[in-house]
């Protein structure tokens, strides 16, 4: 059962009335888990690119799309590797600021998957 995003605001993101004060991603049976941001920094010293690594990680077979939420000023974005990977994967990947992403996630059907960046 897929999760509804409730709100989310700079630092913080509130699913299903829990309040989260770090980036989330969201499994195919709606698990919330914390990101591993570290698999992208130890690439790319920043969380801000997805790294192939985080990519490989965060992808679940079965899933058709990710949910990308890129930060409230939408500053996070694929990899050029972790793009590929998705698309090899026949993952389509939506990259939005996270306010959108929020929306576009509580709109969305079928197999989906999110990742949600909190801050900048």
């Amino acid at each position: 059962m897929k999760p509804k995003i409730d709100e989310t605001q700079f630092g913080s993101i509130t699913i299903a009335g829990e309040n989260y004060l770090h980036d989330v991603f969201i499994r195919l049976d709606g698990q919330i888990k914390k990101r591993k941001k570290k698999l992208s920094k130890a690439v790319y010293g920043t969380s801000h690119i997805l790294s192939l690594e985080e990519a490989t990680f965060v992808y679940e077979q079965g899933a058709d799309m990710l949910i990308f939420g890129t930060g409230q000023l939408g500053m996070a974005k694929l990899s050029e590797e972790a793009a590929a990977y998705f698309h090899e994967k026949n993952c389509q990947v939506n990259c939005l600021p996270t306010p959108e992403a929020m929306q576009a996630w509580n709109r969305m059907k079928g197999k989906v998957i999110g990742l949600f960046h909190v801050t900048c």
